[in-house]
């Protein structure tokens, strides 16, 4: 593979800001994902951009002393936080996107200030040397109140937004870091988590925090034994659970790394290769001591080539290249790298199409689609190549465990919608639960249309057919209707009328009046078909449709004898079975049908003739030329 591939590249249109120059600073709020460019202390202007590139708030503030260190709005973009001082943060209230600078709330406290987060619209936590604030702002009477506090002696702290959690780094302890859960009014101390015997001291720097398959995950670098750095992954799994070391990365590499989560990827850059590796922790690795160890999905790769467009006079305007993994690089979680020197805010993307070529394990591709938000099409398309252009019979059992994995996914999901319908009563009128479809779900329409249909009447199509038929029957999934249509054309078209056969008995296939009258159309390829079709008639109990089928085959006293078991004798229709009788061209048929409903016309009006509005004139007529009779047809 030419190194020019690559599997992670930049959003095309990235947010661009006022570059960090003499005048103008540049800070980013990773709760908002909003990126500050403050000229003159702000003085001269303040411009807030992202999420996107169309949001965008502009204004002016006082430099009221002093450089600032942090500056994030709160949820609603109503209150702005800064902070100039070591000591205090200062809040300015906004009406609409203009800052209020008369009335500028002054919050100090005795302690050093680290950082600060908004955790609602007027709730803010300050994370100071000496412990965690939670407090309100309250614009109206120009004051803050405190809510909650905890006590303790702090280092740093890393936060991440998604989880609301804090992670402190304490004086008590080198060798353990404590998450903190802080919420609206509350902050909830939770298990620590251990490092080991380390005897060194873990630098805010090493850490990342993100969520990773909706778990919190705590991402630290640490040299290994073998002096080459790896990634220990601790998983806080739920509440009152200590977090654990479940996996470790390993890279290979020693240098500077910088980490992103992506699609829930754990994605290491490398400065000095310039190269980025890329890790699934629920992908299977080497297991010792209840730890996964992980090896890159594929070789490290560098991001893929960014051009710039920069303005200018000429109409073509100007190109950069732009430097990957540049010393000005500063990267935030889950996807974000920010260049403060060039003035670009991009979002770290994956190129699925390109990852699919670099894994050639098509069972471990399987199960990394299966995870991927955007992984449905990529991998309906392995599928099609694999069916079509690599298909032999030592590539079968590859196949059905590819489909066995599919079918997992595709059973449970049917499985929680069986739940959810059962669990809705029908006589209450309620809005069913939103339920949250798994990230690639594929279904049997999905499979025919965009899988089996590639090879249909191809010599493989029916051994595929069956192993797919095999997968859903293992994993309890009736076959559906399209499906179900193929698999008889292939089987009709390789006259293998035993296994068509077998399958209705044992009921495999899909079991309705639509799919038995589909085989009756293919009945003039063998009778073995129009028997299987009856089967399944029989099986369904669609007996007008059984009754129809004899007489059709001129099985008249089949028919009757059907009719009889299953239907009021009133309700029978003596013109139909005479005329099918009368057709057969078999004298003692027609004689026998003749006199069975002359006998039920004597139970029932007294009377061996038929009555006139059964129409059966033609009939009597027939039956006295035969015999020399003289019955008639009364009127009703």
């Amino acid at each position: 593979m030419e190194s020019s591939v690559h599997y992670i590249e930049l959003s095309k249109n990235p947010i661009r800001f006022d570059a960090v120059s003499q005048l103008t600073n540049v800070f980013f709020d990773d709760s908002n994902k909003q990126i500050f460019a403050v000229r003159s202390g702000g003085a001269t202007g303040v411009v807030v951009k992202g999420p996107t590139e169309d949001k965008v708030i502009s204004f002016c503030m006082s430099d009221r002393g002093g450089a600032i260190r942090s500056i994030k709005f709160s949820p609603d973009n109503q209150v702005l936080a800064v902070q100039r001082r070591e000591n205090s943060v200062e809040f300015i209230c906004f009406q609409g996107d203009q800052p209020q600078l008369q009335n500028v709330i002054v919050h100090q406290v005795k302690a050093l200030v680290y950082g600060f987060v908004w955790v609602h619209n007027r709730e803010c936590a300050l994370i100071c040397n000496s412990g965690v604030e939670i407090f309100t702002v309250i614009p109206e009477k120009n004051q803050v109140k405190s809510i909650k506090t905890m006590s303790m002696s702090i280092k740093w702290f890393a936060w991440c937004s998604e989880a609301n959690i804090a992670v402190l780094c304490t004086t008590d302890s080198q060798n353990s870091l404590i998450p903190v859960l802080i919420k609206q009014k509350s902050i909830t101390k939770l298990p620590k988590l251990e490092l080991g015997n380390s005897t060194r001291e873990i630098q805010e720097s090493k850490v990342t925090l993100g969520q990773i398959y909706g778990v919190m995950a705590v991402l630290i670098l640490q040299p290994s034994s073998s002096g080459m750095i790896e990634v220990e992954v601790y998983l806080l799994n739920g509440p009152g659970l200590a977090p654990r070391k479940c996996h470790v990365l390993r890279l290979g590499l020693v240098g500077r790394f910088a980490i992103n989560t992506v699609d829930n990827l754990i994605v290491v850059h490398h400065q000095a290769s310039a190269t980025s590796l890329l890790f699934d922790i629920s992908l299977s690795g080497e297991v010792v001591n209840d730890v996964t160890y992980h090896t890159p999905i594929t070789a490290g790769r560098s991001v893929r080539p960014f051009a710039l467009k920069l303005p200018s006079l000429l109409p073509d305007g100007q190109i950069l290249q732009c430097e990957l993994y540049s010393t000005n690089w500063v990267l935030f979680q889950p996807n974000i790298v920010i260049d403060a020197k060039l003035g670009c805010m991009w979002y770290l993307h994956l190129d699925i199409e390109t990852l699919c070529t670099l894994i050639s394990d098509r069972i471990r591709l399987t199960e990394f689609l299966l995870q991927r938000v955007n992984g449905k099409s990529a991998l309906l398309k392995v599928l099609r190549q694999l069916v079509c252009e690599q298909y032999n019979g030592s590539f079968l059992p590859v196949l059905e465990t590819i489909f066995n994995k599919i079918n997992t996914v595709y059973a449970s999901w049917v499985q929680i919608q069986l739940q959810n319908q059962m669990a809705q009563p029908s006589n209450v009128k309620t809005t069913p639960r939103l339920l949250v479809p798994p990230k690639v779900l594929i279904e049997q329409i999905d499979m025919h249309s965009q899988v089996f249909q590639s090879i249909a009447e191809k010599p493989q199509c029916e051994t595929i057919l069956l192993l797919y038929l095999q997968s859903l029957c293992k994993h309890n999934i009736a076959a559906q209707e399209e499906f179900s249509k193929m698999l008889i054309d292939e089987l009709i078209r390789n006259k293998s009328f035993d296994t068509l056969r077998r399958l209705v008995e044992y009921s495999l296939l899909m079991e309705s009046k639509a799919i038995a009258c589909y085989l009756l159309s293919h009945s003039n390829e063998d009778c073995a078909v129009s028997q299987v079709a009856l089967n399944m008639l029989n099986k369904i109990k669609a007996n007008e449709i059984v009754i129809e089928v004899l007489l059709g085959q001129g099985k008249v006293v089949d028919a009757l004898r059907l009719a009889i078991n299953t239907t009021e004798l009133e309700r029978i229709s003596a013109r139909k079975f005479l005329e099918a009788a009368q057709k057969s061209k078999n004298d003692i048929t027609f004689y026998s049908v003749f006199k069975f409903f002359q006998m039920r016309n004597m139970k029932q009006h007294g009377s061996m003739d038929f009555l006139k509005n059964e129409q059966c004139y033609e009939f009597v007529q027939h039956y006295n030329n035969l015999y020399n009779n003289t019955s008639t047809v009364h009127s009703p």
